[in-house]
């Protein structure tokens, strides 16, 4: 698994999961409950992971959306 972004703002993650769904590509979200945990705002930012095998593919979906 490789990290597409990082993010405090969890309806960018929301989104950006959903558009590469969309597309096929699973995606999972860690450090959530490390943030949740910790109380402060964004402090600890959330990693959306894709499988290496999607890496490459995800991140032209992404450009193409003009996410990255």
């Amino acid at each position: 698994m490789r990290a597409i972004l990082t993010s405090n703002d969890p309806v960018q993650i929301s989104f950006l999961s959903a558009l590469l769904a969309d597309a096929g590509i699973a995606t999972t979200v860690l450090d959530s409950y490390t943030s949740i945990t910790e109380g402060s705002a964004g402090a600890i930012p959330r990693r959306l992971m894709v499988d290496s095998e999607d890496y490459d593919r995800a991140c032209r979906i992404l450009q193409e959306a003009g996410e990255l």
